[in-house]
C-alpha cells in the first residue's frame, strides 16, 4: 500500500513573498481572510491549517521594514476563532520558547485544544537575537545551545502541566455534573530555567497533549525534533535535499525509543499551476518578480553586505564595495547569521556566470515555486517525493492570500485521491488521528 500524503495549509505573513499587492490579495488581518484559507484547506481534507509568528516589526536602516506584511493579529487568538468555523482542520500556531512562560502557554494551548475538540498543535519555536529580546524585559540574546536547552525544558514543563490532570480526574455525579479529584492539576517542576509549582487550571484536552511542531534544522534542531517533536516543519523541498534529511533525522529517532512514523516530516512548498507546463513556467517568472522588486533586492543585499546600497541600479550589476561584516543595516533578520564574506563571493561568482543583475540575482538566490506545471505533474511530482522517502507530505505556502491554494485543492488534490494516496474523508476527528500519530 502506498504512503498516505499529509498536507497542511500555511497563512504566510513573516516574510516578504506574500504578494500582497496582487489584485487577487485579500486583508491579511482580517478574520475573512483567516476563515476562507481554512475553511478550504478543510474542504481539501488537509491535516491542519499553520500561522507563523512574528514577535517585532523587523527593520530596515532604522526605519520600518515595509515589504513585510506586518500588522498580523496574534496567532493562537485567530486559531481559537477558527475552531468555531471549522470541525475537523488542525489548527497550529507558533508560539515562542525564548520570550514567554510554560505555564501561560500550555494553558492557551491545552484551551484551544478543548474548544476545538482536539485539534491543537504548537509549534515550538527558539529566537536568537537581541533585537527582538528588547520588545521584552528580560532581554533576547542566547546563544543557540542555550536557547535550545530553554526550548526544550520549556516543552517538558509544559507537558508536566498537561499530564498533571490524570484522565480520571474530572469524575461525574447526580448531582454535581463534575467535580475534581484530589491532586488534580498539581504540579512542581525544578530545573536550569524553569522552577514552578502550583496548580494547573486546565483540564487534559482531547487529546491529552497537543501536537508539537519544531522548524530548527541546525543539529541541535535536528535532534531536538527527534527526541520531542511529532511534525517537523522542513525547508528541504528538492528530492535530493529532503532524501538526506529524512534519513538524518529518522535515523536519530531509534535512541528515544521512537519509531519513524512517530515523526512527520513536512517542508513548505509553493506550487504554480497552469494548462501546459510552459505557461506555469511563465507564470511563475512572473510572480517572482511580483515578490522580488527593486527595492526588495536592494534590501535584500543589504542585509549580506552590511551598507547601504539605495544608490545601486537594482537592474544593474552586483556592488563593487566589499561587505561591512559588523551587525549591518538590517536587524531581525535571522536567516543572515552564517559567513557573509562568503555568500557575497559565491554570489558574485553566479551573477558573473549568468550575467545576473542585482534583481535578478535577489530572485534567483531567494527561493523559487517549487512545483510547477500543470496539475497532473505537479500531484506526480509530490507523490514521488513522499514515495521516495523525501518527506511524508507538505505544507503547501501560497503566495496569495486568501484564496491561494484553491487551485490546489480544486486540481490538485482529486489527483492524488484518484491514486489512493490522499484521504477522500476525514476517518478521525483529532489532529493525532489525522497524522496517524500514537
Amino acid at each position: 500500500m502506498p504512503k498516505q500524503i499529509h498536507l497542511a495549509a500555511h497563512f504566510p505573513g513573516v516574510n516578504n513573498t506574500t504578494v500582497w499587492s496582487d489584485p487577487e490579495a485579500g486583508s491579511q488581518i482580517d478574520f475573512a481572510s483567516f476563515e476562507r484559507l481554512a475553511r478550504t484547506a478543510e474542504r481539501g481534507k488537509f491535516d491542519f491549517f499553520f500561522l507563523a509568528e512574528g514577535l517585532r516589526l523587523r527593520e530596515l536602516k532604522g526605519k520600518i521594514y515595509d515589504l513585510d506584511v506586518v500588522g498580523r493579529p496574534e496567532s493562537l487568538t485567530v486559531l481559537s476563532a477558527l475552531a468555531g468555523v471549522t470541525t475537523h482542520l488542525g489548527l497550529a500556531a507558533t508560539v515562542n520558547s525564548t520570550f514567554n512562560e510554560p505555564y501561560e502557554v500550555a494553558r492557551r494551548l491545552a484551551t484551544l485544544d478543548h474548544l476545538s475538540d482536539g485539534r491543537a498543535a504548537w509549534n515550538v519555536v527558539t529566537s536568537w537575537d537581541a533585537f527582538t529580546g528588547e520588545n521584552f524585559r528580560r532581554g533576547g540574546y542566547l546563544a543557540e545551545a542555550d536557547r535550545y536547552a530553554r526550548a526544550r525544558e520549556f516543552l517538558a514543563t509544559a507537558r508536566e502541566l498537561w499530564d498533571s490532570w490524570s484522565p480520571d480526574a474530572l469524575i461525574g455525579d447526580a448531582d454535581s455534573g463534575r467535580f475534581v479529584t484530589e491532586g488534580a492539576g498539581e504540579f512542581r517542576h525544578e530545573g536550569p530555567q524553569f522552577s514552578i509549582s502550583g496548580r494547573f487550571n486546565v483540564p487534559r484536552g482531547p487529546q491529552g497533549r497537543p501536537v508539537i511542531l519544531q522548524a530548527g534544522d541546525s543539529p541541535e534542531g535536528r535532534e531536538f525534533a527527534a527526541s520531542d517533536a511529532d511534525v517537523i516543519f522542513s525547508r528541504h523541498s528538492t528530492l535530493e535535499d529532503g532524501r538526506a534529511f529524512y534519513k538524518d533525522v529518522k535515523d536519530r529517532l531509534g535512541k528515544y525509543g521512537r519509531r519513524p512514523s512517530d515523526l512527520k516530516i513536512l517542508p513548505a512548498v509553493t506550487y504554480v499551476l497552469g494548462d501546459t507546463g510552459e505557461e506555469a513556467q511563465e507564470r511563475a517568472l512572473h510572480i517572482r518578480r511580483q515578490q522580488v522588486s527593486g527595492q526588495t533586492a536592494l534590501s535584500f543585499l543589504e542585509a549580506i553586505w552590511g551598507r547601504d546600497l539605495s544608490g545601486y541600479d537594482p537592474e544593474g550589476p552586483l556592488p563593487d564595495v566589499e561587505p561591512d561584516l559588523g551587525e549591518g543595516v538590517s536587524r531581525g533578520r535571522a536567516q543572515f547569521r552564517g559567513d557573509r564574506g562568503a555568500v557575497v563571493k559565491q554570489w558574485r561568482e553566479l551573477a558573473a556566470s549568468r550575467g545576473y543583475s542585482i534583481r535578478d540575482l535577489a530572485v534567483e538566490v531567494t527561493g523559487r515555486q517549487t512545483f510547477v506545471g500543470t496539475a497532473a505533474t505537479v500531484a506526480d511530482q509530490l507523490n514521488e517525493h513522499v514515495q521516495t522517502d523525501a518527506c511524508d507530505g507538505f505544507i503547501i505556502a501560497p503566495h496569495v492570500t486568501p484564496g491561494g491554494i484553491d487551485a490546489f485543492v480544486d486540481q490538485v488534490v482529486p489527483l492524488l485521491q484518484e491514486k489512493g494516496v490522499f484521504r477522500t474523508e476525514y476517518s478521525g476527528t483529532t489532529l493525532r488521528d489525522h497524522l496517524e500519530l500514537s
